[in-house]
């Protein structure tokens, strides 16, 4: 089963017009356009790394590694943060997630002692979350983040996917 599961660094343009379209085909809230452009030219530059997973033929998700951050703890720290992992709905459960996390993870480790992630908080997370915390992540010590933003206590924020809770991975 293991030797069903392939990874491919993203790295021309048909790879990056086949992740806008199966992405808008299998995920309601994508909107197709320019996005996987500017994560090739940011892979070619250097800046990210995006993985593509396959089961046999198929592509069954993504993921990236971003070097620069726009989280501030994550910048001020030079860590790398694992981001917008997704495997598509009929490849979940087959340990793709997870064959992607060991490639990202093995790739940081070359560069920094740390790796992050920022998970979100509502139940759609809860498998993600539960996830982190078998592989190692834990919290950062900083508090729930909206926007990248520390959230103050007593402040109201919108419960969506920009309120996450960052994690780290000593490596």
């Amino acid at each position: 089963m293991e030797d069903i599961i392939t990874l491919k660094q993203l790295s021309d343009i048909d790879e990056a017009l086949l992740l806008d379209h199966e992405f808008s085909t299998q995920f309601p809230w994508y909107k197709q356009g320019e996005y996987f452009i500017r994560c090739l030219e940011e892979n070619r530059e250097g800046k990210r790394i995006t993985v593509m997973a396959f089961y046999g033929n198929s592509l069954a998700g993504c993921c990236h590694l971003i070097y620069n951050s726009h989280y501030p703890y994550f910048i001020r720290n030079n860590i790398p943060e694992v981001n917008d992992l997704n495997v598509f709905q009929e490849f979940r459960r087959k340990r793709i997630a997870s064959k992607i996390l060991d490639e990202l993870e093995s790739r940081a480790s070359k560069t920094s002692k740390y790796i992050g992630l920022g998970v979100g908080l509502y139940k759609d997370y809860g498998n993600a979350q539960r996830m982190y915390g078998k592989r190692g992540y834990i919290m950062d010590g900083n508090g729930v983040t909206y926007n990248n933003v520390q959230v103050q206590p007593g402040k109201s924020v919108m419960v969506d996917d920009e309120l996450l809770i960052y994690l780290v991975k000593e490596l």
